[in-house]
């Protein structure tokens, strides 16, 4: 192996650690290094398509962009996509391997084990840094038997590590002490240091606080990393953070209901970045406001859930009103399959076996199947003339008359429907709006304006967020601990 490796542990989740990753996966590919990304596991139902046709999770797509490499189902070897609140599927190197509860998932981690190491090893052979990802908090001894993502990978793949504590929400000392004091000797002897995430202040004032972590612990405080304002620009990899994107004050107001088992939600990133688009997320309870020009419906790990759950708020009965004063509704993946007549799932690839009647806005029905399909997408669409940049990624398959007026043409080929009046569309590409051409002509057709295209936003904001990693932590002593 050729690649020095250096794992970043949490001591939670939503600490910064992807973040981290993808910050000096920039900042030393700038350096001239090649750099991958790795997490053993990921738990997201974001998800990207590799160019050989697998699925990763999107924060690791994220960070393989911001190192200049192709993606690879070597990045994450093992995806969970959750279905319900203790099932999930399972995705091994980009294909899908079942559902699984969680505690059989638990007996089922150890044989993936040789799967995480080999996947790891290949990608350290053709690069000369792997920057590993840990997940959640690296020491809940619960875990630890059957540990791939932390310290059970650390050991069997000898990994050095650095642990990262959030001060933003307190406890950071604690936090760091609690870990050092759960962890054997030899797991506490990995650990390289302790890099402090979300950092606002004056640094002279947590000099206390490191000296008490230098002196439990032996871990230095390897350094403060400020808060950073770049992030804001970078996709969210779990739901929780949804309550921040969108929500300025534009001309065009655009409605998203928040269902169950959301996914791909960064595909409306884009138009929350415009400031002529005033982007709405509805919790539950609330209803799609009068005053909405567009409703979009976001994909869903479980179509049929998302439908029933759509009606349980009243958003379908809302969803018609706002059509009869004239609005727009597009669906993107699941959302578009919920636009047709019926869902069927016959052999119970989302959940139990069934079919859930659908809205009904377009003449279309989808049959869940087996085979997903995973195609990434970059070619120009035949009917608005615009390039067309993104990815499929989904289990149902289309049929029905309405399918005869597609949204897109891609490579000659229809793709989604339109409704006969214009106003209802729906499509299972993701990404459609990242594709500046694109995003001007729908929202032209909107009565909007796309703001001038300038630098890309995500690039632009990954250079950042390199250069406040620069400023706060010093790059060759972190390349020095790496082996």
């Amino acid at each position: 192996m050729t690649a020095r490796r250096l794992m970043v542990l949490g001591t939670g989740s939503d600490v910064g650690k992807s973040l981290l990753v993808a910050g000096l996966a920039r900042a030393y590919a700038r350096r001239g290094l090649k750099v991958a990304p790795f997490k053993a596991q990921n738990m997201s139902n974001n998800a990207a398509v590799t160019a050989d046709g697998g699925e990763i999770g999107r924060a690791q797509a994220l960070q393989a962009r911001a190192a200049g490499v192709a993606l690879s189902v070597d990045m994450n070897p093992v995806l969970l996509k959750p279905e319900t609140d203790i099932d999930c599927q399972v995705v091994l190197r980009g294909r899908v391997l079942g559902r699984q509860s969680a505690s059989a998932y638990q007996a089922l981690k150890p044989t993936l084990r040789a799967e995480v190491v080999a996947s790891l090893n290949r990608l350290s052979e053709a690069h000369d840094l792997v920057l590993v990802e840990g997940a959640g908090s690296g020491a809940e001894r619960y875990l630890r038997p059957q540990d791939i993502s932390n310290m059970g990978l650390a050991e069997a793949a000898d990994l050095p590590a650095v642990l990262l504590g959030d001060e933003s929400r307190g406890g950071v000392t604690a936090a760091a002490i609690g870990h050092h004091r759960l962890w054997t000797e030899a797991e506490r002897a990995r650990v390289a240091g302790v890099i402090v995430t979300k950092f606002r202040g004056d640094p002279a004032v947590f000099a206390p606080a490191a000296a008490e972590i230098r002196a439990e612990t032996g871990w230095p405080v390897l350094g403060l990393l400020r808060w950073s304002e770049a992030a804001r620009a970078l996709p969210e990899e779990d739901s929780l953070g949804l309550g921040r994107r969108g929500g300025r004050a534009g001309r065009l107001v655009i409605a998203v209901p928040e269902l169950p088992r959301i996914a791909n939600f960064d595909d409306l990133d884009p138009l929350a970045a415009e400031p002529d688009v005033d982007l709405r997320w509805l919790k539950s309870g609330q209803p799609v406001p009068g005053d909405a020009d567009a409703v979009i419906l976001l994909g869903s790990k479980t179509t049929r859930p998302a439908l029933e759950a759509l009606r349980a708020e009243g958003w379908d009965i809302d969803i018609r009103a706002h059509l009869r004063r004239g609005g727009h509704v597009l669906g993107l993946c699941a959302g578009y399959q919920m636009l047709g007549r019926v869902v069927r799932d016959p052999e119970g690839i989302e959940g139990p076996p069934g079919e859930t009647p659908g809205l009904g806005l377009l003449d279309i029905e989808t049959v869940m199947t087996g085979d997903k399909r995973l195609v990434a997408v970059d070619t120009r669409d035949a009917i608005s003339g615009a390039r067309v940049t993104g990815y499929e990624i989904h289990a149902g398959r289309v049929s029905g008359p309405g399918t005869d007026r597609p949204w897109l043409r891609l490579d000659g080929q229809p793709e989604g429907a339109v409704s006969a009046d214009g106003r209802i569309r729906g499509s299972h590409v993701h990404g459609l709006f990242g594709a500046d051409g694109f995003r001007a002509a729908w929202l032209a057709a909107m009565g909007a304006t796309a703001a001038e295209a300038g630098p890309d936003r995500v690039e632009a904001a990954l250079d950042r967020l390199a250069d406040e990693i620069e400023a706060d932590l010093d790059l060759d002593a972190l390349l020095t601990l790496a082996r």
